[in-house]
């Protein structure tokens, strides 16, 4: 029993001294989006959504949206997805990749994006597509 214990906490031990926090930068913002369009091609097997908003400095936004369901696991999934963005003559693109759960009549995004301005950002979000809506906090992940 003792080598038992011994070996979970030497185990313990050697995962948490591996385990990385995301150190988040100070840049947080919020994206408020409206949904443009969805539609499926495949039957069911796939959604596209398309939106357009504000998102914090970046200005005007334009979002694509890929949702599957790869594990067949009906109330959440992944997405892929591609940003656009012009703020005065600065244009910026992402793409867009997490996860997706459903949570009462909405459904709750968790993404990594990574920004062609080298930044990287951690998002979650809510989208009610009832309300034709998708918000976002967004956070810049310190990568140095």
């Amino acid at each position: 029993m003792i080598k038992l214990i011994i070996a979970v906490l030497s185990f313990t031990v050697a995962i948490t001294s591996q385990a990385q926090d995301l150190a988040f930068g100070e840049n947080a913002f919020e994206g408020v989006f409206q949904i443009d369009s969805t539609f499926t091609r495949d039957a069911g097997q796939t959604y596209e959504v398309s939106a357009s908003g504000e998102a914090g400095d970046y200005g005007r936004v334009y979002l694509s949206y890929e949702f599957t369901d790869k594990l067949g696991m009906q109330s959440q999934g992944e997405f892929t997805g591609f940003a656009w963005t012009q703020n005065g003559e600065e244009v910026n693109t992402a793409t867009l990749r997490g996860i997706y759960k459903k949570q009462g009549s909405v459904f709750k995004l968790y993404s990594f994006d990574n920004v062609s301005d080298g930044k990287l950002n951690v998002a979650t979000g809510v989208v009610d597509f009832v309300a034709k809506t998708m918000k976002f906090s967004v956070s810049e992940i310190a990568s140095d």
